[in-house]
């Protein structure tokens, strides 16, 4: 995700000293690092949970009022909990596996939610020219499928800038913590170039004509598509990327490619993108991931997503179509299979 970066440095460092402070309170080593942020809204993010989850809000004050949010797998809160309550290392592989949580747990996991407030208070009153005051708020549980998903639970509808780290415990397979800033509030953390009205360039950069509103791609969907007409290839395999590249000749559109990790703006730049396609071996929450950053390029009018995957399971598939994917392709290609899906998807008539 482009720009933010002030608050990306931010949340790195907190999180940082977050796991540390953790760590002495469990007498166990633990590290919680910042790996990745994009753009997603509520009903993309829940729409992707298998497993249940904790959401735990924080209310900002003073100068920046709003909340954000801080989502734990349900199953790190479990193991967290535990150590810390001096449950024996076998029942607490039974209460993970079973999604045990009760109690105390929950009023033992307040406190490594607030460790990590503490530390976010501290960056965050350190960093910004103004005020700033976070106090945490009591934790909600929410399970796929079970709990009701509403309107403003666990939290409101909107979109957000989710920040993703990883949870490292010795002996323990942890997930991640995501920390979910609606992007209005982000925005007032980390003010963003504003577009100049009269041409749409961003007044910091001057960016050319053709070039998504905005600094990042959360503000591109405003955007009118013009340009060169294209599609864009994003495969970490070069020869698949190169092989897809060739069955997309007959359309006569330009190709723009790259890996999973291009920038996605750049590819966008100049282009009116008619259809996205995005291989990898496994659709997993990485190449879900890309979705979403498409998306957000252009969330008025996004471009057709076709995924490609050698191995997908009906929970993929869901998941994949969930996140924006209009359709998907299995690996190796059948070029009949992919010339009709670009042509329908790009609505190129049949000679």
């Amino acid at each position: 995700m482009d720009g933010y970066t002030t608050l990306y440095g931010m949340l790195e460092t907190a999180l940082k000293q977050a796991g540390e402070e953790s760590g002495m309170l469990l007498g166990q080593e633990i590290s919680i690092a910042l790996l990745d942020s994009l753009s997603t809204s509520k009903s993309s993010y829940f729409g992707g949970l298998d497993d249940g989850c904790f959401v735990m809000g924080v209310d900002s004050g003073e100068s920046y009022a709003g909340q954000f949010y801080l989502v734990f797998s349900l199953r790190d809160a479990i193991v967290m909990s535990s150590i810390l309550l001096g449950i024996p290392p076998a029942r607490i592989q039974e209460k993970k596996r079973l999604s045990i949580i009760e109690n105390d747990d929950i009023d033992a996991f307040s406190e490594i939610g607030n460790m990590v407030n503490g530390a976010l208070n501290t960056v965050f009153q350190g960093t910004l020219p103004n005020k700033v005051r976070l106090k945490l708020l009591p934790p909600k549980k929410y399970i796929p499928e079970i709990d009701e998903l509403s309107a403003e639970q666990p939290l409101p509808d909107g979109e957000y800038l989710m920040f993703r780290s990883k949870l490292e415990m010795p002996g323990q397979e942890m997930h991640h913590l995501d920390v979910l800033i609606p992007t209005l509030l982000g925005n007032l953390f980390d003010p963003q170039p504003v577009p100049d009205e009269a041409t749409g360039e961003d007044e910091t950069s001057g960016g050319s004509e053709d070039t998504s509103a905005g600094e990042n791609g959360l503000e591109a969907g405003t955007a009118v598509a013009s340009g060169v007409e294209s599609i864009v290839v994003l495969e970490d395999d070069e020869e698949q990327r190169l092989q897809m590249i060739a069955l997309l000749a007959f359309t006569g559109f330009q190709i723009a490619e790259g890996t999973l990790n291009a920038d996605i703006k750049e590819l966008f730049t100049g282009r009116n993108v008619k259809l996205v396609i995005i291989g990898s071996q496994d659709a997993d929450d990485r190449e879900l991931a890309v979705c979403i950053k498409v998306n957000a390029m252009r969330q008025d009018f996004p471009p057709p997503i076709i995924m490609s995957a050698e191995c997908w399971t009906r929970t993929a598939v869901l998941k994949a179509l969930k996140y924006g994917a209009r359709d998907i392709i299995i690996k190796p290609f059948n070029s009949e299979d992919v010339t009709t899906k670009v042509r329908r998807y790009c609505k190129i008539a049949s000679v």
